[in-house]
């Protein structure tokens, strides 16, 4: 196959040319296989709910180093925002622009011509490596990495390195490393009230004015101050919804959803409580329904994070941070099986935007990069 750099940009090109919009995968899984077999890579397929899962792994032994990636991408929005269209993958100016370019099949891309690369020139010495990828990381997330990660805890088959190729580069590539995540709560509050007209306030009980004090107490928590690692939690209302329609109606009912990310500082049994005192102390009649979609993780800084620090390094000259902010991502799936967990890859500054892009050149570098862990992890 004599894979070189540029493989990896022609291998993107195929990918975003595939609208593969959540949690649709158009094939693009299947294309992946087809070049990991010819390697010697063991597929599975693990379909779940609609979602398509690949697991492929070379080798028995351990230890077993895995990359995870996703081939879903988010809707385009308008098409005509566009400068061209997003599944065109047009090379404009050394930057590939398409949707899912840069979240995350210019990751995708790279992945796998970095173990091509690795395997084919014979420097594979010791160990395992597989690929994980999914088709469910933009949607709920509830069919995708988790279904293949349980069932590889199922038959007690251990990753021991992880490198998600999320875009977590944010001014130059290799100036950030993820790694950790804070958890992610969500909340749906119901405050109930009694309809009346706005004329006869007095026989009504309007649930906007009762939740505005509670709920300017609530943006005011300071939860905790993070830590070295986490930065502190936050609390953010999304949304706020009541009303008839008619202007001279007082609701019942409003609901109001907001949500939290949170350092291990913070437990999920403090946050709840906490809010369930304040509507108390306020005398709401709520409802509080809960979603909690993510667990914080952290991987210490070592064997992982040092590989992966040092060929950032040799190939961009940065010294790139360690960082948990961000979003959630497949990581909060692998990381609790005790496999040290990262994410590296792309600028992510237009990651869910129109016009989204990439550039070539960091691409290129990233397969470098991630081709040179490979050869300090399991050369």
């Amino acid at each position: 196959m004599n894979t070189t750099p540029s493989d990896t940009i022609a291998l993107l090109v195929e990918l975003v040319r595939r609208n593969s919009v959540t949690p649709d995968d158009k094939g693009c899984q299947a294309m992946i296989g087809e070049r990991l077999a010819r390697l010697g890579f063991v597929l599975e397929s693990m379909p779940s709910g609609g979602v398509t899962n690949l697991w492929a792994r070379l080798g028995t032994e351990a230890p077993l180093f895995a990359f995870a990636g996703h081939t879903d991408v988010v809707p385009t929005g308008n098409e005509e925002d566009w400068s061209s269209p997003p599944f065109a993958a047009d090379i404009i100016d050394d930057h590939l622009v398409g949707r899912g370019a840069a979240d995350m099949k210019g990751g995708v891309a790279a992945m796998v011509t970095a173990i091509e690369r690795f395997v084919e020139s014979g420097a594979h010495k010791h160990g395992s490596i597989a690929l994980l990828l999914t088709s469910d990381e933009e949607g709920p997330a509830t069919d995708g990495t988790t279904v293949v990660i349980n069932k590889l805890e199922h038959r007690n088959e251990k990753i021991d390195y992880c490198i998600v190729g999320e875009p977590t580069s944010t001014n130059k590539l290799g100036d950030t490393i993820r790694h950790g995540r804070r958890g992610s709560l969500g909340a749906t509050l119901i405050i109930r009230g009694i309809q009346g007209h706005v004329a006869y306030p007095h026989l009504a009980d309007n649930p906007i004015h009762r939740a505005m004090p509670a709920l300017n107490e609530l943006t005011t928590i300071e939860w905790d101050k993070g830590n070295d690692h986490f930065p502190p939690t936050t609390l953010q209302i999304s949304n706020f919804n009541a009303g008839t329609g008619a202007t001279n109606v007082i609701p019942g009912q409003a609901s109001v959803e907001f949500n939290l990310r949170y350092s291990p500082e913070t437990s999920i049994e403090h946050i709840q409580s906490t809010i369930k005192e304040l509507c108390s102390r306020h005398q709401l009649d709520t409802t509080l329904i809960w979603k909690d979609s993510a667990r914080p993780f952290i991987t210490t800084p070592g064997t992982l994070t040092q590989a992966m620090q040092q060929a950032i390094v040799s190939e961009t000259g940065i010294t790139a941070t360690l960082d948990t902010g961000g979003g959630t991502s497949d990581g909060r799936f692998i990381a609790p099986t005790g496999a040290q967990t990262i994410e590296f890859g792309p600028i992510n500054a237009t990651i869910h935007q129109v016009n989204e892009r990439v550039s070539c050149t960091d691409i290129n570098s990233l397969t470098r990069i991630y081709e040179s862990v490979l050869q300090q992890l399991l050369g």
